[in-house]
């Protein structure tokens, strides 16, 4: 089991370490280190919510940030979903949530507000070359197959 890094900026004292909350949890809850109001997206743009914490990723892992199910039911989203976090990024692991809403909401000191999934990545090798499109799908996306 690959070891991820975390150290506690001064802003996260008192704070919990990201915890998965069940065992088939698939990711750590990430709790807000501000109290702080998300006004509707129709009045602003996303907001910068620190967790306290920053990340150190081993090579070959990457952690995406994503919505709370609970959350996202009332409109409070990762903007940027899945936020990824780079295994070379060593900074403030933040997260970037925005209100679809019509009210404010307000996050208090401590609140799960997003959750962390930490997964293997592969590495590949874009190549450039021609190819059948041959398939059931062809060129089909969006929606092409059906509801």
């Amino acid at each position: 089991m690959k070891q991820v890094r975390l150290m506690r900026l001064t802003n996260g004292e008192g704070l919990p370490l990201p915890l998965k909350k069940t065992p088939g949890s698939a990711g750590y809850d990430l709790c807000s280190a501000v109290d702080i109001e998300i006004p509707p997206s129709h009045r602003a743009g996303p907001i910068r919510v620190p967790t306290g914490f920053a990340i150190a990723l081993p090579p070959g892992i990457e952690g995406q940030v994503r919505a709370r199910s609970g959350l996202a039911l009332r409109g409070i989203i990762v903007a940027n979903a899945p936020g990824t976090i780079d295994s070379d990024y060593r900074g403030p692991l933040d997260v970037i949530l925005a209100n679809l809403g019509p009210e404010p909401y307000g996050v208090k000191r401590g609140d799960r507000i997003a959750q962390l999934v930490i997964g293997a990545i592969s590495d590949s090798e874009i190549v450039e070359e021609s190819f059948d499109t041959g398939t059931a799908r062809g060129e089909g996306g969006f929606g092409s197959t059906g509801r």
